[in-house]
């Protein structure tokens, strides 16, 4: 895999230098703008998602490597982490929410396809690829998680219910591993504008337009992938343990403020 990193270039300046970065759920949205900072970086990217075409398209430009991958295929998972020699940095990306209805009108295929991607998706890669994460002696294990595990709101239990799995599996983690030379860090942004996450959640483009209507500058899936980069190249004693990022104009789950 070739490395984005000039030879002559500084480790100081590209921190990410030498080590390898596993991005899952890489081919949109805040895992795509992850892969491509981390790059920026100085990290060897391994992009990982089911979408093939779309991921080799970035891999190319950023001079990382596309590996097809179905993080709730655990066989397949297994396979993928048998094929890498190195990994520093593990990125638990994929997710989604998949249904905006109240729990008396559940969709139970929708929850198990949320709890399947986020957590045991999750659960997987961090298995398959923890004996990598310590064998480097400083690993990095992060998990993009959501305002919304830790807050709940009407009409997103399926997705705040899976959130609070990806919470509570990071503060689990984080004990765990106290021993080994592994940080476990959680992102947990608030409104993202990204093309996909909210058509996915509610099958219309109306209903994903008005979620951000009037609100003034939402983050977007740079500004995620920018606390990312930030908070694995750290000084590897610092662990940032949750790192909460809304937009300004969303003061809380419920409170966003709109120009009319």
């Amino acid at each position: 895999m070739s490395s984005p990193v000039p030879p002559s270039s500084s480790r100081a300046a590209f921190p990410g230098q030498g080590r390898v970065a596993v991005v899952t759920g890489a081919s949109s949205g805040i895992g795509a703008a992850t892969a491509e900072r981390l790059a920026q970086e100085g990290f060897d990217v391994v992009l990982a998602a089911r979408r093939l075409d779309r991921l080799t398209a970035l891999a190319e430009r950023i001079g990382g490597r596309a590996v097809q991958l179905d993080v709730t295929d655990a066989t397949a998972v297994d396979a993928f982490a048998a094929g890498l020699d190195r990994v520093d940095v593990l990125v638990n990306n994929a997710g989604g929410a998949f249904d905006a209805s109240p729990v008396a009108e559940a969709d139970l295929d929708s929850w198990q396809r949320a709890f399947a991607v986020n957590v045991l998706g999750s659960v997987a890669m961090t298995r398959a690829l923890l004996p990598a994460l310590r064998a480097s002696g400083a690993g990095d294990l992060v998990f993009v998680g959501s305002t919304a595990g830790l807050t709940s709101y009407e009409g997103g239990a399926s997705y705040t219910a899976a959130k609070h799995g990806v919470h509570t599996l990071a503060e689990t983690l984080r004990l765990e591993l106290v021993y080994d030379p592994v940080r476990v860090v959680e992102i947990a942004p608030g409104m993202v504008k990204t093309e996909e996450f909210s058509l996915n959640r509610t099958r219309s483009q109306e209903r994903t337009d008005a979620i951000y209507r009037g609100v003034r500058e939402p983050l977007v899936a740079e500004d995620v992938a920018d606390c990312i980069a930030w908070a694995v190249t750290r000084p590897h004693h610092v662990n940032v343990d949750l790192l909460v990022v809304r937009p300004r104009a969303q003061a809380a789950q419920h409170k966003v403020a709109r120009d009319e």
